[in-house]
């Protein structure tokens, strides 16, 4: 199955990235997609690497029940995982401006969106021969970075 980008912008002054049914939270990609958008490349690297060694945290902006408040900031979290993968993507996207002969220090994240990928099935073995099922989820991550 292909999957297209969002929307199309002018390929001449944008680099594009696509993470594809990565096993990470939906909700938390959606988070992290709030807080990285319209971020310098370079800024929004640095930003993923403190949230994977746990020094920033993430604000959460939309998924907050039961989320405790971190230091400076309202609701937040550290989504390590999702960080670790939202980073890949990121310097996917710098090596493809890299390539089109664009300068990734002057670019700047305009578009990011999370799609909901396939849902796995497993099960969980339970007593008597029984089984519960386990549903693992999978996420697709565009990002679009634009010279400014």
């Amino acid at each position: 199955m292909k999957l297209n980008f969002s929307i199309e912008p002018s390929p001449e002054k944008t680099s594009k990235a696509m993470g594809k049914e990565l096993h990470i939270s939906r909700k938390q990609a959606h988070e992290l997609a709030t807080a990285i958008k319209g971020m310098n490349l370079e800024i929004a690297q640095k930003f993923l690497e403190n949230v994977a060694v746990l020094k920033q945290a993430v604000p959460y902006k939309r998924y907050v029940r039961n989320v405790p408040h971190k230091r400076g900031m309202a609701s937040g979290r550290y989504p390590q995982k999702a960080a670790k993968e939202f980073l890949k993507v990121l310097k996917n996207a710098q090596s493809n401006a890299t390539y089109k002969g664009l300068d990734p220090e002057t670019m700047r994240i305009t578009h990011i969106a999370t799609k909901k990928g396939h849902t796995y099935m497993g099960q969980y073995p339970r007593a008597q021969g029984r089984a519960t099922p386990k549903r693992g989820e999978t996420v697709t991550v565009e990002m679009i970075a634009e010279v400014q």
